[in-house]
């Protein structure tokens, strides 16, 4: 191999000394293997974190695998192997031989690869992207698409299992292939944003995604990391945000990755009581050291930079927080003030949040944070973790087990309901019925309603309405959208053909209209994360398990809306409201248009000089059964 001098080395002085110090955010550009030109000779640099190795070499299809050949060598006291090896170019697969502080000799996949064999293979590919980006619009605005006081539906999305083609084997569509597609199901269902299940490459297909290997490297499966850049890109120039989930709390234990990675416990915590996840029998990143936060924070970077992520969702929050996470007595290590605060992916995680808004203040993170933990989503200059907004948990838990009662039993849960405005706006929240609610036994979200089949959609009809006007911004797994009946497989396509029956073309019409009602609705969406922007009208009448709620705009335009959660319709409903003169109908859940009875006021309700709950004037209204009003004034 061609041997470079030290004092000619690619990788810096001050590359180093941010790696070794923890705050190093760009290490797609320095680690991994980056063709290029030395001395007159083209082939690739390769360079390798593995600071316990004894030595390194790089094998592939440019040596015959050879273990011995190409070897790398050490820079400085950095923990770092580098080399270059002429004539190897892109498109070639190599991996790393590392000779371990134990004895060990392990082939090794490259952490930073920018590409990986599709799986079942393991092996890292040279990869130089090549990608003329034209989302400049996008990305000069999306300041304002990412804001608290904009409309933010979520989409959320397992590529591998959203369309498949069924005439080719029920093979998975490509990046290329699912864009086109994709951006008219956003815009026919007026989301705002799409958040992929994890594309980080990962062997194991029924991990979703979430036991990454390659944590710079979108997963080959569905094509090179051009052809996701273009899926991105058609996203953004029509107008849609992309979110990608980004697991920084645990890896797997597949030889080929990080795990043991030169013979030690380099990026895991070397005691199973610190370093194994024992609900998903995986590995737990050591946070507290350096160079892991290092490799993680630029891992976190790429997604933003490389691939235009206008957010990233941090899976697993809850579990990087406590120590004791899952754990019985005596499995887990107090901290040093002998807490169960894992007080290093405290500091990392606030670390990652101060990192992302410095350098992209027009992003968002999200936390899948599931305990009462405070201040997720506050800024860490005010003792919080740095989040922009939060997974709201509680909220999901207890309205799909309010929903899943029988409405003759509802009355005696009304507080179920009730509950989430005492905390409603203690953090920035997202109202998420996620991937995790129709998986594992649970049944998709039409199979927990009560009732018959006409109950069963109405009471989904109901369920997307109170998503859609209460605050907070919304996330709605795939397939939910339609009513899917079966739980969510990701071996096959959604059932796409159940767009025939009409009770299924009922729910998606509805969710278009909730959908886009929210997002062109200043009041719906303004205030979503201000008190000032909500105002009930009666959460008291439990007996008739009616709810009744104002959501206000900044500029004081006020939208009402009353859900009636039982079967039985409210004829002469009385309703305060803040106004006299017409409240039009904007949305009724039980319009014949949906599937449902065609109960309603007609359009238009006129206000009676009737004082009630402290106004002068209410509307007497026709409550449809498990049906929503959304109502403003004329």
């Amino acid at each position: 191999m061609t041997v470079i001098d030290p004092a000619d080395a690619f990788i810096s002085d001050q590359d180093i000394y941010l790696f070794n110090e923890g705050t190093h955010l760009d290490l797609a550009t320095v680690l991994g293997a980056h063709p290029c030109e030395v001395g007159g000779e083209r082939g690739t640099r390769f360079a390798i974190w593995a600071p316990s190795a004894h030595r390194v070499t790089v094998m592939g299809d440019f040596n015959g695998w050879n273990r011995d050949i190409d070897a790398l060598y050490p820079r400085a006291s950095s923990g770092i192997w580098q080399g270059f090896v002429p004539g190897v170019g892109v498109g070639e697969t190599y991996k790393y031989v590392v000779d371990g502080a134990d004895g060990s000799r392990v082939e090794k996949a490259d952490p930073v690869a920018s590409l990986a064999e599709e799986p079942p293979r393991t092996a890292s590919v040279v990869w130089q992207a090549d990608y003329a980006w034209g989302d400049e619009g996008w990305m000069a605005d999306r300041a304002a698409r990412n804001a608290l006081d904009a409309p933010i539906s979520i989409y959320e999305l397992h590529l591998g299992s959203w369309r498949r083609s069924p005439d080719q084997g029920n093979r998975s569509l490509t990046y290329r292939e699912a864009a086109p597609l994709l951006v008219e199901h956003m815009a026919r269902m007026n989301f705002t944003h799409v958040e992929f299940l994890p594309l980080m490459e990962h062997p194991f297909y029924g991990s979703w995604g979430y036991q990454t290997t390659g944590y710079f490297a979108p997963t080959s499966r569905f094509g090179p990391p051009e052809d996701l850049m273009y899926l991105v890109d058609t996203l953004h120039q029509a107008g849609f945000g992309v979110i990608y989930d980004w697991v920084p709390s645990h890896f797997p234990s597949d030889q080929h990755g990080l795990a043991h990675f030169d013979g030690s416990h380099l990026y895991e915590h070397a005691d199973p009581r610190e370093g194994v996840h024992k609900d998903w029998d995986s590995l737990i990143f050591n946070w507290g050291r350096h160079e892991v936060r290092s490799f993680l924070l630029s891992s976190a970077m790429c997604w933003l930079e490389r691939f235009h992520g206008d957010g990233l969702r941090v899976d697993a929050v809850a579990s990087m927080l406590y120590r004791d996470y899952s754990r019985e007595e005596g499995e887990w290590i107090p901290n040093e003030f002998g807490g169960r605060e894992n007080l290093e992916a405290i500091a990392f995680l606030k670390q990652l949040n101060e990192a992302v808004y410095s350098r992209h203040p027009d992003v968002q993170t999200y936390a899948e944070e599931s305990t009462a933990w405070p201040g997720v989503s506050k800024p860490t200059y005010l003792g919080g973790l740095g989040f922009g907004l939060k997974w709201d948990m509680g909220w999901m838990h207890d309205t799909l087990e309010y929903f899943g009662e029988d409405p003759v039993h509802r009355q005696y849960h009304h507080g179920e309901l009730t509950f989430r405005a005492v905390y409603a706006f203690d953090e920035n929240f997202v109202l998420p019925l996620s991937h995790d609610e129709v998986v594992h036994g649970k049944g998709s979200l039409l199979a927990r309603m009560p009732g018959d089949d006409w109950q069963r959609f109405a009471n989904l009809r109901l369920l997307y309405a109170y998503m859609f006007t209460t605050p907070a911004k919304k996330l709605l797994f795939m397939g939910s959208e339609f009513g899917q009946p079966g739980e969510w497989s990701h071996e096959s396509s959604l059932d796409w053909h159940l767009l025939d029956a009409p009770a299924h073309h009922g729910v998606m019409r509805f969710l278009e209209d909730i959908a886009r009602l929210y997002r062109d609705t200043p009041a719906l969406h303004t205030r979503d994360a201000d008190p000032q922007g909500f105002e009930w009208i009666d959460l008291h009448n439990a007996s008739e398990s009616i709810i009744s709620f104002l959501r206000w705009s900044p500029d004081g335009d006020v939208v009402a809306v009353v859900i009636n959660l039982t079967p039985v319709p409210r004829p002469n409903h009385r309703l305060a409201v803040p106004f006299a003169g017409g409240w039009r109908e904007l949305v009724n859940s039980d319009s014949p248009d949906y599937g449902g009875s065609g109960q309603g006021n007609l359009g238009l309700v006129e206000t009676v000089p009737v004082p009630l709950a402290g106004r002068d004037q209410s509307l007497v209204l026709t409550l449809p059964p498990l049906g929503a009003l959304v109502l403003a004034p004329a």
